[in-house]
């Protein structure tokens, strides 16, 4: 009597363990992307073309919104997700904070897709005219970038002016009252403020920036789940590479998900860059330099390299072997 109890003990015990083994299965196989409100993760999401094919191996697709790219990789940096897109300048903040991410693709630059703007009354006809000004960004973003090498073009200095860092939403309401000078900003909230307040743009990223956009994975879930990320940036390419062939379609499919009317969503659309690629050499360089230089603006605390934190496809270490 006893081995029967004993027996249906075991076997209970082993089904628990069974059960609590599939539970964790089920956990672990969710990939969990940010996504902000522009770009090609934007189209994918509406696609649902990624779902299908991660569902052939077994995972599932959560997705979140963030309102620019420190916010996503500070989601990143404690694990609320595991994959995001954002500019080049919030990883070297992330990185210099101590996140724990990895470079996994980039897009092909998109120069005028940022710019810092004024309104179309302010006495301010170029960029050495902000010296004692305020400005206004979202601190570590894309533009964060942008306004440094603008001023550096201009022969100011980046402490002759004022900055102001707000979410592109604050910014935006304190542009408008008047209370900044001038707004750094990125699409579609930059084509929104040039078609609905006709702003004046004083410097885009044209000749002095890149502006790739960057697809970041955390070390741990790359590492583990190579053919998972290979997946993602493979549909991201497709959708890529058809969306610059289809703008139009692209407008209709993207500016409800945006709220934002055609016109605006059209231009922002137009001016992004598509065709994500693995990380290059060149691509390591141009960002080696951006966090050079916000260390030497003391910026960032420390500083760093880039290459160390370059995913690398398992497809190219085999090559390479």
């Amino acid at each position: 009597m006893r081995t029967v109890i004993l027996r249906r003990g075991l076997v209970a015990l082993f089904a628990a363990a069974a059960t609590f083994g599939v539970l964790n299965q089920a956990q672990a196989d969710t990939l969990r992307i940010g996504y902000q409100k522009y770009g090609t993760l934007v189209l994918l999401k509406a696609k649902g073309s990624l779902e299908k094919k991660l569902a052939e191996q077994g995972v599932q697709v959560q997705w979140t919104e963030f309102p620019g790219g420190p916010q996503l990789l500070e989601g990143l940096n404690v694990g609320s997700i595991d994959f995001g897109v954002t500019g080049e300048t919030p990883p070297v903040f992330a990185q210099a904070a101590g996140a724990d991410l990895l470079y996994v693709a980039a897009e092909p630059p998109a120069p005028t897709s940022e710019a810092l703007l004024v309104p179309k009354d302010s006495p301010i006809q170029s960029v050495k005219d902000l010296k004692g000004k305020k400005v206004v960004l979202n601190k570590g973003s894309n533009v964060h970038y942008l306004l440094v090498r603008a001023l550096q073009e201009a022969g100011l200095k980046y402490s002759d002016i004022q900055t102001v860092f707000l979410p592109p939403a604050d910014a935006r309401a304190a542009f408008e009252r008047g209370s900044v000078d001038a707004w750094v900003i990125w699409d579609p909230y930059q084509a929104a403020a040039e078609q609905q307040l006709k702003v004046r743009t004083l410097r885009d990223g044209k000749g002095i920036v890149d502006n790739n956009q960057f697809y970041l994975a955390t070390r741990p879930y790359a590492q583990q789940h190579p053919k998972v990320i290979q997946t993602l940036v493979e549909e991201v390419r497709a959708v890529g590479e058809w969306s610059k062939a289809h703008p139009d379609e692209v407008t209709k499919q993207v500016a409800p998900l945006l709220g934002l009317p055609a016109d605006i969503t059209e231009i922002s659309v137009k001016r992004q860059g598509y065709g994500a690629q693995f990380i290059t050499a060149e691509t390591v360089a141009a960002q080696q330099k951006i966090a050079d230089t916000f260390y030497q603006l003391k910026l960032i605390p420390k500083p760093l390299s880039i290459a160390d934190v370059i995913w690398t496809p398992p497809a190219a270490v085999a090559k390479a072997q």
